[in-house]
């Protein structure tokens, strides 16, 4: 991947983006709570993401996977109730590698043409499309009813009576059959042809989440089947020599979709599928598309170099590091001092890390579990765009502070929107306007939120110091010198090419905070800078400042420049 463009990625869930009905019944179908579409995401929609300062879009929830809408006369198999999640099914249960689902068509037998038809309304809007890749699990029931001739479905001449070999798909449990977790309560369907209780699997074989037991609970990945990589997890040994199957079967797929159009791929619970088979299939892949991009979703801090240097991922979830710590600011659990050991953790690969405030997995910021009023995050959106050159990621409905308010089905009232069901997003539904794609329903409030998300991030785009620019912690030295009038509620840092000089604070506070920052020599030397110059204040649409706009003031920078930061706000000064 080519570095010196920043990424800014809009996630959406594909099958609630367009849903125009607001029944949003527990537990409702298709019918009742309707689902949108492909063609719901129109060029007028696609103009608008682009907008907000968007270059790629990850399309969540694009591969068939396990529904409880019976699309039986397509020839596609039914699915069992008591192992599907919700009435739409999770994105993550794959039951076709080489179909998209059927629930985001409108003329089912056409479904491939119009996703195909997606990408290609996609980057005739100028940009790029990004899919899930699920290597690590697959639906309990997986069939390909759309496989390229000559393709074997998993576990096809698996030895099933042993529970480890490298030749393999899957992890078998001999001698046992799979139980459905007690606690789980299957919806019952009416005029469903399949009821619940009927479904059988012998011998069992280990769930998803690494759990080789022929009895996973509720809370389990219960609804997938783990994929065998030539890992023998009860011993450790590892067997690459020679390939396992399974990764050939995961070079087909991945070239299928490259062939497809698509400009990268998000990869699900990455580092549950050992490194060496990314070090092996991602040149491969880009042997086909060199532009192509791979994200890779990781938890493990410790793994990060790994990862990027033997796995050669483009990017990394940034998730345990600045995610949580600016969480915990912005809840008022910590402070901004945090901030400075996150990027001390991350020298050297700081740029590969991919940062965001809300995803499908995480709380809305704007919910009751989180911190209810979304201009709380503005702050942490500045610095998750601003402080690095890796790229930003916002998830639909963030920028007009969905709340994700109550039970919906399977997921409950836990603050996410739910994408395991058939939903409509209330307060995306008032941007999307029917269709209109206008924001005509939103509140005078969520159109200054949006403004604010449009600003962050066309300025992340726009600017060479954000950009491509180096990075100088400010706090740090605000922070550990003797100084008064800096507080931990504030962060202020560099960004800085020979061509623009940036000085950005935000405040996390409360209340306004008056603050007085100084820049050390070093970092004047770095930016070829001498003690004496000016600074301009950059434009912030409906910010109220205390330093009238476009107002050039000399300084000599060691004595420091006194400035106040709205509550939830932020500054962004030039420095000439």
């Amino acid at each position: 991947m080519r570095r010196g463009s920043k990424l800014v990625i809009y996630q959406m869930i594909t099958r609630l983006f367009g849903n125009c009905k607001s029944l949003n019944k527990h537990y409702g179908t298709l019918k009742e709570n309707g689902v949108g579409k492909f063609d719901d995401i129109s060029d007028k929609a696609l103009a608008e993401i682009r907008a907000l300062g968007i270059s790629h879009i990850w399309y969540t929830g694009v591969i068939e996977h396990a529904v409880l809408t019976d699309y039986s006369k397509y020839g596609i198999v039914r699915d069992f109730p008591e192992i599907v999640k919700g009435m739409a099914g999770s994105p993550y249960a794959i039951r076709d590698y080489y179909d998209v689902n059927p629930d985001l068509a409108r003329d089912v037998p056409n479904r491939m043409q119009e996703f195909e038809s997606l990408i290609d309304r996609t980057h005739k809007n100028r940009l790029k499309a990004i899919i899930d890749f699920v290597p690590n699990h697959v639906a309990r029931i997986y069939s390909s009813d759309n496989k390229p001739e000559g393709v074997i479905d998993f576990g096809t001449g698996d030895d099933q009576e042993i529970r480890f070999s490298p030749h393999n798909n899957f992890y078998y449990i001999p001698d046992y059959a799979f139980k459905v977790p007690q606690d789980f309560e299957p919806i019952e369907l009416i005029d469903y042809p399949i009821q619940s209780g009927t479904y059988q699997e012998f011998p069992a074989r280990a769930t998803g989440n690494d759990q080789f037991t022929p009895t996973p609970t509720k809370d389990d990945w219960f609804e997938t089947v783990k994929l065998n990589y030539g890992v023998n997890y009860e011993d450790g040994s590892r067997h690459f020599d020679p390939f396992p199957d399974t990764w050939f079967k995961m070079l087909e797929i991945l070239s299928f979709w490259t062939q497809k159009g698509v400009d990268g791929f998000r990869c699900d619970m990455a580092q549950m599928v050992p490194v060496e088979f990314w070090t092996w299939v991602i040149p491969k892949i880009k042997e086909l598309n060199p532009d192509l991009i791979f994200i890779a979703e990781i938890y493990e801090a410790h793994r990060y170099h790994d990862y990027i240097f033997n796995g050669k991922f483009d990017y990394l979830y940034d998730k345990v590091g600045l995610y949580d710590t600016l969480r915990d600011i912005i809840e008022g659990k910590g402070s901004t001092d945090q901030i400075s050991n996150v990027w001390k953790s991350q020298e050297g690969i700081s740029s590969y890390m991919l940062r965001f405030l809300e995803n499908h997995d995480e709380q809305r910021i704007a919910s009751k579990f989180f911190a209810q009023n979304p201009d709380k995050a503005i702050p942490g959106m500045v610095i998750s765009a601003m402080m690095h050159t890796g790229p930003v990621m916002i998830y639909f409905g963030q920028e007009v502070g969905e709340p994700a308010q109550g039970p919906n089905g399977f997921s409950g009232d836990d603050g996410r929107t739910t994408y395991f069901d058939y939903w409509g997003v209330p307060e995306h539904q008032k941007w999307m306007n029917d269709g209109a794609f206008d924001g005509g329903n939103l509140s005078d409030a969520q159109r200054k939120l949006r403004a604010s998300y449009t600003y962050i991030l066309r300025f992340c785009t726009k600017n060479e110091a954000i950009n491509i620019g180096q990075f100088y912690d400010l706090h740090f030295y605000n922070r550990s010198a003797e100084f008064t009038g800096y507080s931990n509620k504030v962060f202020a840092f560099l960004r800085y090419t020979k061509n623009q000089r940036l000085l950005i604070v935000a405040n996390f506070n409360e209340r306004n905070e008056n603050c007085l920052i100084k820049i050390p020599n070093d970092a004047l030397k770095l930016m070829n800078l001498s003690s004496i110059g000016t600074i301009q204040l950059v434009n912030i649409p409906k910010l109220k400042l205390t330093i009238p706009e476009d107002l050039i003031i000399n300084r000599n920078f060691e004595d420091g420049l006194r400035i106040t930061v709205e509550h939830y706000g932020y500054l962004i000064l030039k420095i000439n």
